[in-house]
């Protein structure tokens, strides 16, 4: 019989090598246990130390190429390495990590989701996508598989999706799919710098040229597959931890800028007033009146129909999310409000009959107030139906790793709609898309109360896997 002495001279854990060999040991010995410790453990304490990464000190803030998104990227960068991928960063900040598997010239699977947050964001939004894929492909390496994939798999850390610096969604998967044009690199922050210049103070030259080289040739990719928490109550009130998307709903952005006559607080009569403050908040109104009850607003005609007005009771959501005043005093009366609208429809038709009535309104209001209003449309995406065939895919990957993790299942895997949007609506102007949304609790998104259980953490990473060993 052998000493416990003799034993540790055997064992490699208690050896002076690294925590890396003990760890590629231990799942040699026990695969399931290892795939069980990385989608579980290690996924979530990333998730932890990627939400620490912030630009502010007291909550999560990262927006575009800011030193917290640089940050980031190095820390990202070391986990796809870890996986055995090959690293870049593209002339638009995204992070990219690419294996080639069996077969190098097949079309690609692009994965991933985005690495910037609103302001006083939650740690899920984005980086769960990233670190799932980036968690399933680690699996494949550590058992051998990931040489064995059928088709090339590039994992993508989108820098931009958000929008909140430059008030422009998608620029990362935007400029991979190739919908802006090169005059975006004019586009300017609220200090009047430049997308250009801030990648510049980054190191990263582009010109015009270049940043249009950087749309991938629809040729080589295969499909766009995106796991994301839901952002909303369903999955949670049905009692699921996963479900597969089957279509996202259009969005516009709006800018409305109300011009008034500034004046003294204390010396303007109140019928004598060209208060664009007071104009701002009918005009919000009668946008929360019209999108709470657009049956009762909206004219019927050859493209606003019976059903659309029906799909837009049961999805239109309308949101002022920001506004401002000018000069911003108590004792003044302003001589301008700004403020954002945020419209969302599953049917586009329905979207545009929407901004086309409330347009007409604010124009009438204003003028009947005697203020001038300017709307300028700073985002327009259109909806989207994702692809049939990848939704099959992740909806029997979802299948397969609730199965994995709980045993027989009673009720087939929920389909729903996204209100929200996300990368996979850039995306698929270059190709066909399929996402997975992941349960979160209350249905709390953009908020530090977002948060998603470990497990449910763990069954993404469980779905993603099984997709990818079963990929067409």
């Amino acid at each position: 019989m052998m000493s416990s002495s003799t034993i540790a001279t055997f064992d490699p854990c208690f050896k002076p090598i690294t925590i890396l060999f003990c760890f590629f040991f231990f799942c040699l010995l026990s695969p399931s246990s290892c795939a069980s410790s990385i989608f579980s453990d290690e996924a979530v304490a990333r998730l932890y130390e990627l939400g620490k990464v912030s630009d502010a000190s007291g909550y999560l803030e990262r927006t575009f190429l800011s030193p917290a998104s640089i940050r980031a990227i190095d820390v990202i960068r070391k986990w796809l390495e870890d996986a055995g991928l090959r690293v870049w960063v593209d002339q638009m900040g995204n992070l990219h990590g690419r294996v080639d598997g069996a077969n190098a010239n097949a079309e690609a699977l692009l994965i991933g989701s985005h690495m910037d947050t609103v302001v006083d964001a939650g740690i899920f939004d984005g980086s769960l996508g990233i670190v799932s894929a980036i968690s399933a492909l680690k699996v494949m390496l550590i058992n051998g598989k990931l040489q064995k994939l059928r088709r090339p798999v590039e994992v993508i850390a989108f820098s931009d999706e958000e929008g909140v610096r430059f008030q422009t969604t998608f620029l990362g998967s935007g400029a991979v799919a190739g919908i802006f044009p090169a005059t975006t690199l004019g586009v300017s922050d609220k200090r009047d710098i430049t997308i250009e210049s801030v990648l510049k103070e980054n190191s990263i030259e582009v010109t015009e040229e270049s940043f249009l080289q950087l749309k991938y040739d629809p040729k080589s990719v295969w499909g766009y597959v995106e796991v994301h928490i839901e952002q909303g109550p369903v999955l949670e009130q049905v009692g699921f931890p996963l479900g597969v998307v089957k279509g996202i709903a259009g969005q516009t952005r709006l800018k409305v800028t109300v011009r008034g006559s500034q004046g003294h607080a204390g010396t303007v009569p109140m019928s004598m007033r060209q208060d664009p403050m007071a104009a701002a908040a009918e005009l919000i109104l009668v946008m929360e009146s019209l999108c709470k009850n657009p049956e009762k607003y909206l004219s019927y005609d050859y493209q606003c129909s019976d059903s659309t007005v029906k799909s837009l009771s049961s999805s239109l959501v309308c949101t002022v999310g920001e506004i401002s005043t000018w000069p911003s005093a108590s004792n003044v009366i302003p001589g301008q409000v700004t403020y954002t609208m945020d419209i969302r429809a599953i049917d586009d038709l329905g979207r545009e009959a929407v901004i086309y009535d409330l347009s007409k309104r604010i124009y009438q209001i204003c003028d009947n107030r005697s203020v001038s209003c300017i709307i300028e449309n700073k985002h327009d995406a259109g909806a989207v139906i994702c692809d049939s065939e990848l939704s099959s895919q992740l909806k029997s990957a979802a299948s397969s790793a609730l199965k994995r993790m709980e045993g027989d299942i009673e009720f087939e895997v929920p389909t729903l709609m996204s209100g929200a949007g996300h990368d996979a609506m850039a995306m698929s102007h270059l190709t066909k898309v399929g996402m997975l949304f992941v349960r979160c609790r209350g249905g709390i998104s953009h908020s530090p109360q977002e948060h998603v259980l470990d497990n449910d953490v763990w069954a993404a990473g469980l779905a993603t896997l099984s997709f990818l060993e079963n990929m067409q």
